[in-house]
């Protein structure tokens, strides 16, 4: 089984923390959506037949799309792959744009999965971060879609923000839990160079929570989310029984992927694959039918270094006996010298033939895979 994913780059406006590439030129969309079908077609063979388990539009805001511009994506899409039966197909979107007459449109496609980048219930929170919405959209736009058929939905979250505190994070968390979602994302903001909440750091305009304050945010969305029944089965992903996201875990499990669109990623196991971050580069790319990629033929070291990097992060956890068969002797020896002390600290657990995080290891997590990482 493959996954698919499909990069759409344009947004409304750019919000303040955010470095994916997009751009807000929507007069380029229909370019755009012809270059993506010639892509589809002309790498129909880099997942060598092997049947989509899922499918992923992302971005950028995929909800700028409509249903018609879908309809024919979709067309190539199962024209050029096998599609399984059962494959999770999810649709990224802002809360916004989720009006009734949007989401009951998507009803008559494929999408099983509504995956909404909510970020805060907070309004202070998404004017700082240069959101469309507000709280109140946020919660009538999951309520939308439950009445319109749509049960498997995920929101993001973000934690870390400045000024933010435990009292305002709890009461994201708990209209998050009202919410009554099968899956939860929460990522700690990170300050990328180039954004506007970078510069507003360097200059003093805001300032980055504490180190000591972003672990007890962690902490305290650990203890709330699993408190409530959801599986902690990624670093930033929650899900309840049988719900966890399978195009996420497709990326943590080795998977390989075709990304479509401009600054997209692909992996077929052997080698790593992206897109020119350029839409205008693109498009003429597809034209010419030379699109314009890079490739990286991955080493055994790298290889390792990726296992390490996506599975420890995960409930499942680093199985040494697929270290030892896959990377060879030394890289597992490597591996257990590295993990000693770590797991003498109680940090990493040793059990069953697998190497995974303790519940006070994840907390330093970042660390720990660097030391384990073949440099």
């Amino acid at each position: 089984m493959a996954g698919l994913y499909i990069h759409v780059p344009f947004c409304v406006r750019r919000c303040s923390y955010c470095d994916f590439f997009s751009g807000t030129e929507l007069k380029y969309k229909e370019m755009y959506l012809s270059s993506l079908a010639r892509e589809l077609v002309l790498r129909k063979d880099y997942l060598r037949g092997e049947p989509l388990e899922t499918v992923y539009f992302g971005g950028g805001t995929p909800s700028l799309l409509q249903a018609h511009d879908f309809g024919k994506l979709f067309d190539v899409v199962y024209r050029c792959f096998p599609v399984s039966g059962n494959a999770e197909i999810t649709l990224e979107a802002n809360p916004d744009d989720m009006t009734p007459h949007y989401v009951a449109s998507l009803r008559s496609l494929p999408f099983n999965r509504i995956s909404m980048g909510v970020q805060s219930f907070n309004d202070a929170d998404l004017r700082l971060l240069n959101r469309r919405h507000d709280g109140r959209q946020a919660i009538q736009a999951v309520e939308r879609c439950k009445e319109n058929g749509y049960t498997n939905i995920s929101i993001d979250l973000m934690y870390g923000l400045p000024g933010q505190t435990v009292q305002a994070w709890d009461t994201t968390l708990a209209q998050a839990l009202q919410l009554d979602l099968p899956h939860l994302s929460a990522y700690h903001l990170t300050y990328e160079e180039h954004t506007r909440l970078y510069a507003w750091r360097e200059t003093g305009k805001v300032n980055a929570i504490g180190e000591e304050l972003s672990l007890h945010l962690f902490s305290a969305m650990v203890e709330r989310l699993t408190g409530a029944g959801y599986i902690h089965y990624e670093i930033s992903n929650f899900a309840k029984p049988g719900c966890l996201s399978r195009h996420n875990s497709s990326y943590w499990t080795g998977k390989a992927y075709l990304g479509a669109g401009p600054s997209a990623h692909s992996y077929d196991i052997d080698s790593r694959q992206w897109n020119v971050s350029s839409l205008a580069l693109y498009i003429k790319g597809m034209e010419d039918n030379a699109p314009a990629v890079e490739v990286e033929v991955l080493e055994n070291h790298t290889r390792y270094n990726d296992y390490v990097i996506t599975r420890l992060r995960t409930m499942w956890g680093m199985e040494l006996s697929y270290v030892m068969q896959t990377f060879g002797q030394e890289l597992y020896a490597y591996c257990l010298k590295q993990a000693a002390p770590h797991i003498r600290q109680g940090l990493l657990v040793l059990e069953g033939g697998g190497l995974s995080f303790s519940k006070e290891g994840i907390l330093l997590s970042d660390g720990i895979m660097c030391d384990l990482l073949w440099t």
